[in-house]
């Protein structure tokens, strides 16, 4: 897995793994999954957090609905670009890091490296970008508890469709 910070504002518990979320004001900035229970810091329960809350978990319930919670997102242009893409991937689809790279006129290297950049994921949905010829990554591994995450992900969208 992967955070260890301890200054989420909330910490949610997802059916197999635990996000811990970072706001910005009212935006969210990052979303980051948990290699351990963590508590989020002692902070009052906004209106945003809330939402935040319910929004994510609205998604693992049903997974058929769109995000209306504000992002604050921090990169490149380039990335900010392939961001962009990922929220046009439909629910329950894929794309290729080919097809986005070509889409993007990039290379599908570059469309990983912003993917495994990405600080919103599930929000931003780099997951639903594969390989050519399997799975690919996420969050920078090819094996282990985030492909785990990965494949519960793309099967929680397939199973609403």
């Amino acid at each position: 897995m992967i955070n260890r910070l301890k200054n989420y504002h909330m910490v949610i518990q997802a059916p197999t793994f635990s996000l811990g979320v970072v706001l910005h004001g009212n935006h969210v900035s990052r979303i980051a999954f948990l290699s351990e229970s963590i508590q989020p810091s002692k902070r009052e329960a906004s209106e945003t957090v809330q939402l935040v809350q319910s929004e994510l978990n609205r998604y693992f319930e049903n997974p058929n609905f769109d995000f209306t919670i504000e992002l604050s997102l921090a990169g490149t242009p380039f990335q900010r670009q392939v961001w962009d893409a990922l929220q046009n991937i439909p629910l329950g689809e894929t794309q290729t890091y080919g097809q986005l790279a070509r889409q993007l006129n990039t290379s599908p290297r570059a469309v990983g490296n912003a993917c495994r950049r990405n600080p919103v994921p599930i929000v931003v949905p780099c997951h639903r970008v594969v390989a050519q010829h399997g799975q690919g990554g996420f969050a920078g591994e090819t094996q282990g508890a985030m492909m785990a995450i990965k494949n519960w992900l793309l099967q929680h969208e397939k199973h609403y469709m």
